[in-house]
């Protein structure tokens, strides 16, 4: 008898163990789920989840920039009992509310790649240095012209109008590693050099960077540097280029780091890019809420910043004296891991 109640408690016991790690459940929300980057990150949480036991819902915007779908997520988040959410917020300030509600129902909140505003209205970010992304391909371009660095036609096709965000930091990235003195670091449009052409606004999808491409062509058919927010815009940008007759005599620069963004380096469409992994930002996301989940432990950032660096690289075929890169092979052999 006594054998008997011993087999049915440590029975008893692992089917309470088993069912508490099932109840362990997290969200991912990010700003769409077509772009490539949060096609692979959701990939990422998907797998690590599988891995831990963890129960993952996905949401994400109809479009970049769709703020009032990630709110509703949060809410569902919220309503259906989840232990945490990953988020690559569309707007970094509107969703502060939702996040705070969400933390005050005793959620751990992450932010993916995008920093909210502030940084610190989420319990830990995971992301690239996204300024450092920008600087090398910034530090890139003006080394790639040299000399002729000092007389670039600029266009620089932002995300959208919704400032601070990762865009700007990209953006402002760029331009301090061009070598041209930024207004106010937390937004774009403000600068005075001369050399920059205009900004547009690309929605981070192909078909925006070619209108934007052309609509700043229109105004200086001269650009010879173009800086995106991200490939697929990069992709657009080349095929306006294309259009006009100049796809050979004008650096595209980019953020990104995906395959296809990569092979686009390797084929000369894009001079060089910044390579992030998505990948490792949700698959550490996932294991820093089971951690919550299980013991109450929060992530700590990376010592000296404020969020936990995920890296970057620099993926160009054209190395420039002074800036550190990989090339297409090695890009390819890491893209988005």
């Amino acid at each position: 008898m006594k054998k008997l109640l011993l087999g049915t408690a440590l029975c008893l016991a692992a089917m309470t163990s088993a069912a508490m790690a099932q109840d362990v459940s997290a969200c991912l929300i990010t700003k769409t789920d077509t772009n490539p980057f949060f096609v692979k990150m959701k990939e990422g949480a998907e797998a690590k989840a599988a891995e831990l036991g963890v129960t993952l819902k996905s949401y994400a915007g109809r479009i970049d920039g769709d703020h009032e779908s990630q709110v509703a997520a949060i809410e569902t988040c919220i309503a259906d009992g989840a232990r945490g959410i990953m988020i690559t917020a569309s707007d970094t300030s509107a969703i502060v509310q939702s996040v705070q509600q969400a933390r005050d129902a005793g959620l751990l909140v992450i932010a993916l790649d995008t920093p909210l505003t502030p940084i610190d209205a989420a319990d830990a970010t995971f992301a690239t240095d996204n300024f450092l992304a920008g600087e090398l391909i910034g530090k890139w371009a003006a080394g790639k012209l040299g000399a002729d660095a000092a007389n670039a036609r600029i266009a620089l096709l932002n995300l959208g109008i919704s400032q601070p965000t990762v865009d700007v930091l990209r953006n402002q990235g760029f331009l301090q590693g061009f070598g041209i003195d930024l207004g106010d670091p937390n937004k774009w449009g403000d600068e005075t050099d001369p050399r920059i052409v205009g900004h547009d606004v690309t929605a981070g999808n192909e078909e925006g960077g070619r209108k934007a491409m052309e609509n700043l062509l229109t105004k200086d058919p001269n650009i010879n540097v173009v800086h995106t927010i991200n490939e697929p815009s990069a992709a657009g940008a080349y095929e306006a280029l294309k259009s006009f007759g100049r796809e050979n005599d004008v650096l595209i620069v980019s953020v990104d780091g995906g395959c296809p963004g990569v092979a686009n380096v390797r084929d000369g469409v894009i001079g060089a890019t910044s390579q992030q992994y998505p990948l490792q930002m949700a698959a550490l996301g996932v294991e820093a809420i089971k951690a919550w989940a299980d013991t109450g432990t929060k992530p700590e950032p990376t010592p000296g910043k404020d969020f936990f660096d995920t890296g970057v690289a620099l993926v160009t075929d054209e190395p420039v004296a002074g800036v550190d890169s990989i090339d297409s092979t090695r890009g390819a052999e890491l893209c988005w891991g």
